[in-house]
């Protein structure tokens, strides 16, 4: 009966030790599961669908070797006459200078101002009207031309102008105190023909 009794429990470590083996794979394959996980996460996230979008070509003037990030039109934006301008000296009532205007009066065409002008003469500038008087601060983003900006209160007088501004600059270019106006001309304008902070401004649509 012994005998027997020992044949008949004989078997009972070979089936824990296919269990244990088992258990050993299991984890094997559990372990290989995370890994491919997270390589497909990181394959994803970096080649597939990254994070980040690219950054913007950089594209450069060959004059002056400044950087902007969009592509110029196909046609350059041609001047359109809306109105005239006059700039009139402090204590004057004859005009000092008097020029044609475009008008920037909306969010689209204020925001694309002179941007990729090649040319304007002494007589043009553009004007930008603003729905009220406050702080206004002014880019040379796309701007090809060295302009004059001259900020403009509510009541036509000329607070602060800033001048020969730098062609593609990215640099905030502030009115230093409210303003509802602002004229921009050719760099150089102001100096040109005598026009101070102080003086008045006089404009009419067409």
């Amino acid at each position: 009966m012994a005998k027997k009794k020992i044949e008949q429990i004989k078997p009972k470590p070979q089936i824990k030790k296919e269990s244990e083996e088992k258990k050993k794979h299991s984890k094997y394959i559990f372990f290989g599961v995370i890994i491919f996980i997270a390589i497909s996460f990181i394959v994803y996230n970096n080649w597939i669908n990254p994070s980040k979008p690219p950054e913007p070509k950089k594209v450069y003037n060959p004059q002056n070797d400044q950087p902007r990030t969009d592509p110029p039109p196909a046609q350059e934006p041609q001047f359109k006459k809306l109105g005239t301008l006059d700039f009139i000296s402090a204590g004057e009532k004859k005009p000092a200078r008097t020029i044609d205007i475009e008008i920037a009066e909306n969010d689209s065409s204020r925001e694309k101002g002179l941007m990729w002008r090649k040319t304007m003469t002494d007589e043009q500038g553009m004007l930008f009207i603003f729905d009220k008087q406050e702080l206004h601060s002014f880019w040379m983003k796309n701007t090809i031309l060295s302009l004059d900006i001259i900020f403009v209160s509510e009541n036509n007088e000329i607070v602060k102008i800033q001048k020969k501004a730098k062609p593609y600059s990215l640099e905030s270019i502030p009115s230093g105190k409210p303003a509802k106006f602002v004229v921009e001309v050719n760099g150089g304008f102001s100096d040109k023909y005598g026009i101070k902070e102080g003086d008045k401004i006089k404009f009419k649509k067409q």
